[in-house]
């Protein structure tokens, strides 16, 4: 019987040290496999960069930033990136995004946008914090951010250039029209291509003649521009009143609500025994305005209606005859004795 109860006796003090034990120190007995006392490890993996929102003097760069977590829970854990000017090593900006508790082994994902000027190119530093700890780090460059098209001037038509040809077929071709009062009217077409791959419209395209050695507006015409198809070219025309004798430069521009989206340009010569600029020979030529008609629009080309025109008259009228003036002037004073 002593021995019964001295066993008894021991069994009865372990099991109120037990309870003792819990009692003081609550976490003293727990499992050593719960969460709560396993350690975390978090690693970065090597970081994404996309564009965001482009705007003219800014642009956005949204960083693909992703966490491998295993172990226990990772407290207060942040994530800091910052944008340095590759060429200065100045640092342009920082941002910092707070991701909270982390449970679980798993993968977390976020994204951090950090907006810079839109030029040069940047080194982006990415750092991982846990309870205000650096734990992780990263690095990713980016490049050529001035060349980005800012989003309101992005738009997949474009003057169509001609490749296949050598480059040879000129963007704005020109066809002689009639000729009234020492001017002439150029009737003008375009070619508008849509590299995109949905529909799109509401732009105007504005056509001028431009003189070669003044560098003198003529004339200038705006049309709308329809919907263009997804791969269709579109071939608006347009008609400029120019005074004969000249050379000129047609110069096409494509706009959206008042921005510049893209430009073109070519050459139209009515006096081929002036050649423009960039020749450096002169030779004169004959040149019969009958031996040339109007061209025909290339078949299977989608013409799209001029539904405003803004139209300007001829431009040289006042400027020729103030140099006639002038000329006139000089020659009468040169015959002075």
């Amino acid at each position: 019987m002593n021995r019964e109860r001295t066993l008894a006796v021991l069994a009865a003090a372990v099991i109120v040290g037990s309870v003792a034990i819990a009692a003081l120190a609550p976490g003293a007995l727990a499992d050593r496999s719960d969460e709560s006392v396993r350690e975390s490890y978090l690693s970065l993996q090597d970081p994404r960069v996309a564009t965001g929102q482009i705007g003219g003097e800014t642009a956005e760069l949204s960083l693909d930033l992703r966490l491998d977590h295993r172990g226990g829970p990772a407290r207060n854990v942040s994530v800091e990136v910052q944008a340095i000017d590759a060429e200065t090593s100045l640092v342009s900006t920082t941002v910092r995004k707070n991701l909270g508790n982390v449970t679980g082994d798993r993968e977390i994902r976020t994204h951090v946008n950090v907006t810079v000027e839109r030029q040069g190119g940047y080194r982006l530093n990415v750092r991982v914090y846990e309870d205000g700890e650096r734990i992780a780090t990263g690095l990713t460059e980016v490049n050529g951010v001035g060349s980005l098209t800012p989003d309101y001037a992005d738009t997949p038509i474009e003057f169509h250039r001609f490749e296949s040809a050598g480059g040879d077929l000129p963007v704005i071709s020109f066809s002689r029209g009639p000729i009234q009062n020492d001017t002439i009217t150029l009737q003008t077409q375009t070619w508008l291509t849509n590299r995109g791959d949905e529909s799109t419209g509401g732009l105007e395209l504005v056509v001028r003649a431009r003189q070669v050695e003044s560098n003198l507006v003529a004339d200038r015409q705006t049309v709308e521009i329809g919907e263009i198809g997804p791969g269709q070219t579109a071939t608006p025309t347009v008609e400029l009143d120019v005074p004969l004798d000249y050379n000129y430069y047609l110069d096409g521009f494509l706009m959206r609500d008042g921005v510049l989206v893209a430009s073109a340009t070519s050459g139209a010569m009515l006096d081929p025994s002036r050649p423009v600029p960039e020749n450096t020979t002169r030779e004169d030529v004959e040149f019969d305005a009958g031996d040339f008609t109007a061209s025909t629009p290339t078949p299977g080309a989608e013409r799209t209606p001029a539904a405003t025109v803004t139209a300007q008259g001829p431009g040289f009228g006042t400027v020729v005859t103030v140099l006639a003036i002038l000329g006139v002037a000089v020659a009468a004073h040169r015959r002075r004795p």
